[in-house]
């Protein structure tokens, strides 16, 4: 079975920001930043998993711009918790690092598709 780098990233980041939801919650007692964090940064590896089915190209490309928004949602959150003292600098740079390797992807996914559907046939 052919492995899907997107798909399996943003799985795992789905994962990390779980459990940095659940340390936010448990032992800084924040609960509102924390939850439309996590809302948004789950929310990219559902979207991703519903380009995977998408229905034509331009579907796909439609899910996977709505997973490329939530992403970029999500690093808002990342800098606010941060800029409000619930993130520290290391946390921040691990978990933002990792959402922007994201974002960076499915851009360029987004955009090589778009060139793909572009092309005149011979």
């Amino acid at each position: 079975m052919k492995q899907n780098i997107i798909k399996d990233k943003s799985f795992q980041f789905a994962v990390e920001t779980v459990n940095l939801f659940k340390t936010l919650q448990e032992k800084k007692r924040e609960f509102i930043l924390s939850k439309q964090f996590v809302r948004s940064g789950t929310s990219i590896g559902a979207c991703v998993r519903e380009s995977v089915n998408a229905e034509s190209k331009l579907d796909f490309i439609h899910k996977l711009g709505i997973a490329q928004k939530e992403c970029d949602e999500t690093i808002y959150w990342i800098e606010l918790m941060h800029a409000t003292n619930y993130l520290t600098d290391s946390e921040m740079i691990i978990i933002k690092k990792y959402a922007e390797e994201l974002l960076r992807i499915i851009s360029s996914i987004i955009l090589t598709t778009k060139n793909n559907l572009n092309k005149k046939p011979n």
